[in-house]
């Protein structure tokens, strides 16, 4: 079973929000990466840039596929995780640590359109 942590919010597109305050960490979830393979390549958007909750911001490529990234949430990239332009691999590495952008959320209810980690298990099943 691949690893869900508590306290996250989960789309059912296999993204996660992990929320600090004002900010959230947006990333694959370990389901994710582990269907994925030797993540090769991510395709992040640029600091400043607005992403929409329901909308590819990016995409994560693998020796065996590529996958369009869906935002969980709307707000502004504040910073993108550029360890990842050249070790892409930290993602099947830890997922959950190894998060691929942080917004500034512009929206914080829509929160509650994603499922809790209990909920996103049960899709990945």
């Amino acid at each position: 079973m691949a690893k869900v942590i508590e306290g996250l919010y989960y789309a059912e597109s296999h993204e996660f929000v992990k929320v600090d305050g004002e900010f959230g960490y947006i990333g694959i979830t370990d389901y994710a990466q582990s269907q994925l393979g030797n993540v090769v390549y991510v395709d992040m958007p640029e600091e400043g840039d607005e992403v929409t909750a329901g909308e590819e911001f990016g995409a994560v490529e693998s020796v065996k596929a590529a996958s369009d990234l869906i935002s969980p949430v709307s707000g502004e990239v504040v910073e993108v995780n550029e360890a990842l332009e050249d070790e892409p691999e930290l993602i099947n590495k830890d997922a959950f640590e190894n998060w691929i952008i942080k917004v500034r959320l512009s929206d914080p209810s829509e929160l509650d359109n994603l499922l809790d980690a209990a909920a996103y298990e049960d899709i990945c099943k």
